[in-house]
């Protein structure tokens, strides 16, 4: 298969899981929704990647339908780690080291944090054992957050990465990650923004959804997300990006 086509073939097992996603978390389609993902697909190699791309979004439905996570989905989250093995080291953030390795480390962490929690494990139970599922490692924490007002434009980047870390934004995990969020509810805010006003919507989706989560935590933020996240679904497509929105509106409380 050449790259590009690999390229596709991912992309398309992303956004097929993601439309699953999002149809599971309306109450529509089968409950087992990962697995018929897995057992359906064309090019099944893609499929299991599509479960590392998407992260603990793969299981968003269950948790916030309030359900135990359906024992074929946890076998597929299991077997997409098993087939794609995450790199065992805690790699540096950047900086210091390169992103992808590390952006990728913490949503391996959330995904399979996420998977103990809906599978009702104990700490104890969550090494490698008899179910056959890997160790969550928690990489490094995220470079110091708290980006002020009068701190220059360090916001704007610092909210990028938020952003590509937003699978994390979902009840049942914290960490670092989540304690850099709750430091600069600001910068996310002046981060969403600016990503809507340059009408880069997928960014602006990603970070709203921090700030959705803070909404949910009770946290005091400088602007209501609930106009913000109608607004992106109205003006942008895409099944990612829908599946974005609808967990900010659950997590705001409505949608």
């Amino acid at each position: 298969m050449s790259p590009d086509r690999s390229r596709t073939s991912y992309q398309e097992a992303a956004a097929g899981l993601a439309r699953r996603a999002l149809g599971a978390l309306r109450g529509a389609g089968g409950t087992a929704m990962v697995a018929e993902h897995v057992e359906s697909a064309p090019d099944p190699g893609a499929a299991l990647a599509a479960i590392r791309i998407l992260g603990a979004d793969t299981l968003a439905p269950a948790l916030l339908a309030g359900a135990s996570v359906h024992p074929r989905d946890a076998e597929a989250v299991a077997l997409a780690f098993g087939a794609l093995p995450p790199a065992r080291d805690v790699t540096s953030p950047p900086p210091a080291g390169p992103a992808g390795p590390w952006l990728m480390a913490w949503r391996d962490w959330g995904t399979l944090t996420l998977l103990a929690v809906l599978s009702d494990q104990t700490h104890g139970e969550r090494a490698r054992g008899g179910d056959g599922r890997p160790t969550p490692v928690r990489p490094a924490p995220p470079p110091p957050a708290g980006p002020a007002a009068d701190d220059g434009d360090a916001w704007a980047a610092w909210s990028v990465t938020m952003g590509q870390l937003s699978t994390l934004a979902l009840p049942g995990l914290d960490g670092p990650v989540h304690d850099a969020a709750r430091s600069s509810p600001l910068g996310l805010a002046r981060g969403a923004t600016r990503a809507v006003l340059r009408r880069d919507y997928p960014t602006a989706a990603r970070i709203v959804r921090w700030l959705a989560w803070l909404h949910s935590e009770g946290v005091r933020i400088p602007l209501d997300p609930a106009p913000l996240v109608e607004h992106i679904s109205l003006l942008a497509g895409g099944d990612r990006l829908a599946l974005d929105t609808a967990i900010a509106g659950r997590l705001l409380g409505s949608g």
